[in-house]
């Protein structure tokens, strides 16, 4: 288990920030966030264990992810209603929502066509290709080149893993109208210059979510919880302590 403070202390710090990163991504995306919130939370950035400490944790627990990872936090607050106090998301990715309302659409078409250069790429041995153009995608067409060959190389070698959410996403079984019975808060943050297929998702998300705030923060793309970590750190932390039981614990942290 990967937490940002070390060691568990559910006694003295009986909420729990569950803070989950994108598919290209990792836990260190959310340090802003857990420099913030340490002294009232136990902060977990963990994605793959997300529902178990849910089910878990002693106290209440705020999710908070970034595209692959908030759309799993969405689907966790619909799954354990009754231990989730809020949802703080930016893009989350739950494609499906896409192709059902229209699968020919722009928002659609695009994220169709990347999957599949993602899998041609992959079948034919090329995972370097893969990691281009699912970065190229998401980050901009000049973002490759500016990697480090490590981290290039890092990314190709989670191709498989980033293709198998590209599937599970789209072919999820949770449908648009099902978001409808999420009960906790949602601040839902998008980044003004993003992708037409996450500004599709959430104005499709914000029509049906019930209790939803939705910014859209200027000079941000998708990345926007890594190329402006501080930002969008401080805007999360601000909604979490004020769905916090005992609020305020320490409001200075997420002034």
């Amino acid at each position: 288990m990967r937490t940002l403070q070390g060691t568990m202390d559910r006694i003295v710090k009986p909420s729990t920030i569950i803070a989950l990163h994108a598919s290209g991504g990792s836990g260190s995306q959310w340090k802003a966030l857990g420099e913030r919130a340490k002294h009232d939370f136990h902060v977990v950035a963990d994605a793959e264990r997300v529902a178990r400490y849910a089910a878990e944790a002693i106290g209440a627990v705020h999710l908070v992810g970034h595209s692959y990872g908030g759309a799993i936090a969405l689907r966790v607050a619909l799954d354990h209603p009754e231990r989730v106090a809020s949802v703080a998301v930016y893009e989350p990715v739950p494609l499906r929502i896409l192709f059902d309302y229209n699968r020919k659409h722009r928002a659609a078409s695009e994220v169709a066509e990347v999957a599949d250069n993602i899998r041609r790429a992959l079948i034919g041995g090329n995972a370097w290709r893969a990691a281009e153009r699912f970065v190229e995608y998401w980050a901009g067409a000049t973002q490759w080149s500016r990697l480090a060959l490590e981290k290039q190389a890092a990314m190709a070698k989670r191709m498989p893993v980033i293709l198998s959410h590209f599937v599970s996403l789209r072919q999820d079984a949770i449908r648009l109208r099902d978001y409808a019975s999420v009960t906790a808060p949602v601040l839902y943050l998008s980044g003004r210059d993003t992708r037409a297929s996450a500004r599709r998702m959430a104005e499709l998300l914000s029509a049906t979510l019930p209790d939803i705030e939705h910014e859209i923060l200027r000079g941000m793309a998708h990345l926007g919880p890594i190329t402006h970590a501080g930002d969008v750190a401080q805007r999360i932390a601000r909604f979490v302590y004020g769905h916090a039981e005992g609020w305020p614990l320490q409001e200075r942290k997420a002034a």
